[in-house]
């Protein structure tokens, strides 16, 4: 049989695509996992950080929200 195209593959053909596509997407899967940094804990990243702002007294706005066109 001739499977030159996809359209006339056999089914031993199909299986063969589908591992092969399995087998690859495994393997950037674990290269990605492989890739990742391991992060130091929480505490030790907000300590290595600059100074912590501590919020002011709350200020109150107000007004119309319209302004006046002349």
């Amino acid at each position: 049989m001739n499977n030159s195209t996809m359209h006339t593959a056999d089914q031993l053909t199909h299986v063969k695509i589908v591992v092969v596509s399995l087998v690859l997407i495994a393997v950037v899967i674990g290269i990605g996992f492989a890739a990742t940094r391991t992060l130091p804990e929480m505490s030790t990243q907000l300590e290595a950080r600059a100074p912590v702002l501590k919020a002011g007294q709350p200020t109150l706005w107000s007004g119309s929200g319209t302004s006046t066109i002349r």
